[in-house]
């Protein structure tokens, strides 16, 4: 491991699906079996800090050159499920969202034109031989999309202190059926917006995975962004209810200030990426 394995990585948050090894086709399902029985139990950290090792060459690597075969793993009622890394995918993807984070001089110096330039065009070529594939980890900087918090439940919160660490993790039919109600009440009690948009989109994404999978919200290095007491006080996925659940009766008075809290907690939070 380079010295980065010392570097505390980016405050990002994790929004990942493990499915079961009967949802993948062989012989990638006797990849992840084989994988499972090793017991390797490589972490967020890890992952990121691999990514981070391919900016260290000059020209930096963008996108790595080869796909991961890792993944995180999990056991759900005996049945292994898998969350594969998708490093090279995501890679991509998250290339194609810098235009709209950073400043097109600074984008330059990190990722020169020409790097950029040639990760799309292998990225054109590779989505025209892989036309279905999507990632299994979603990730959000300096903070948690307000639509995350819907899929769960406070119960579902599991809190580390010592850590620290703040995950939850539902069935994925249960996070199903939390955003569809919570697409109906949205669309019942107000206007289109951008919420209900990122509803649709996380939506169309649950979609694509077995109906037995695991869906896991994982603070990652935002644990790092808040300070010990507002981290053990954390209720977002119970304020993202109540305010549901204040729309459904009809109280917007109630609905705003559920709101509300959750949307200044994380305001504050990203605003910490501009502090000295």
């Amino acid at each position: 491991m380079p010295a980065l394995s010392s570097v505390l990585v980016p405050y990002t948050a994790y929004l990942r699906i493990y499915e079961p090894l009967v949802a993948f086709p062989e012989p990638e399902r006797g990849h992840w079996a084989r994988y499972a029985r090793t017991g390797r139990a490589p972490t967020a950290q890890d992952e990121l800090r691999r990514s981070l090792a391919d900016l260290l060459p000059t020209p930096p690597v963008a996108v790595p050159v080869h796909e991961s075969a890792d993944a995180f793993v999990t056991e759900v009622d005996g049945v292994v499920c898998v969350c594969p890394w998708r490093t090279r995918l995501r890679g991509w993807l998250a290339l194609e969202e810098l235009p709209g984070r950073l400043p097109a001089p600074l984008l330059d110096v990190v990722l020169p034109p020409v790097v950029r330039g040639q990760a799309a065009a292998d990225y054109e070529q590779w989505r025209e031989r892989n036309p279905d594939a999507r990632p299994w980890i979603r990730s959000a900087v300096w903070g948690v999309p307000v639509g995350w918090f819907v899929l769960f439940t406070d119960e579902e919160r599991a809190y580390e202190e010592a850590v620290p660490a703040l995950r939850y993790r539902t069935p994925m039919v249960q996070a199903r059926r939390r955003l569809a109600r919570a697409l109906r009440t949205l669309r019942e009690a107000i206007d289109e917006g951008p919420l209900t948009e990122s509803l649709v989109d996380v939506g169309r994404w649950l979609e694509e995975f077995h109906p037995r999978s695991l869906v896991e919200l994982d603070y990652g290095g935002l644990v790092h962004a808040l300070p010990g007491d507002q981290l053990a006080g954390d209720r977002s996925a119970a304020d993202a209810a109540e305010g549901l659940e204040a729309l459904r009766a009809g109280d917007g008075e109630a609905a705003v200030a559920a709101y509300g809290r959750l949307t200044e907690r994380w305001r504050a939070v990203r605003d910490r990426q501009f502090a000295n």
